[in-house]
């Protein structure tokens, strides 16, 4: 009976340990990354947002995904790392708020507004790919922060076709190639 309970603790400790392979601390911030990529496209859905605004809270979001990549590039993220990347997220998560209810809007309709409302909802789709691979043990934290850094470079290019509050087809295009590098580079590293 020893036996039988000591087996199943070390199975249960292996199984935990899988999950958190990237680390707890690492998966509490790409679910950061995540929630705050959808309230960025929740926003141009419903016009809270306009096409300009999304472009400079995506200018954060790159940058938030450069200091990610830094500091898990020695497969660890130290409580000081972490704290100073929720110090950086909670800056961003404050001006999404205060973008949202500052009195300009967005039309959510309009081609400009839908190329980028597409663009955030893929970002969002490769945070939660990225997230999923933490959670079920494929991607180590130097991996989550090779993603990021490829992630920060389709936040800034998503920020620069946005900049002047236009986003056109050829910007997008340029989006959207920088979006299947990424999207390629996530399943060979959690395919790896």
């Amino acid at each position: 009976m020893n036996r039988i309970t000591a087996f199943s603790t070390l199975v249960l400790c292996m199984a935990s340990a899988s999950t958190y392979a990237a680390g707890p601390r690492t998966d509490e911030v790409v679910d950061r990354d995540v929630n705050q990529q959808e309230r960025i496209e929740q926003g141009l859905q419903t016009g809270q947002l306009n096409t300009r605004e999304a472009g400079q809270l995506e200018r954060q979001e790159a940058r938030i995904d450069r200091t990610e990549a830094r500091d898990l590039k020695d497969g660890k993220l130290s409580p000081q790392e972490q704290a100073r990347i929720n110090r950086m997220q909670n800056r961003t998560s404050a001006n999404i708020a205060a973008q949202k209810h500052d009195g300009q809007t967005g039309n959510p309709d309009s081609r400009s507004s839908q190329r980028m409302q597409a663009d955030v909802a893929r970002n969002v789709r490769q945070e939660q790919r990225i997230d999923q691979g933490i959670d079920n043990g494929t991607l180590t934290n130097r991996e989550v922060g090779s993603l990021e850094r490829g992630q920060a470079h389709v936040d800034r290019r998503e920020a620069a076709a946005a900049i002047d509050g236009h986003v056109g087809p050829r910007e997008q295009a340029g989006v959207q190639r920088t979006e299947n590098h990424q999207s390629r580079r996530i399943h060979r590293r959690k395919a790896s």
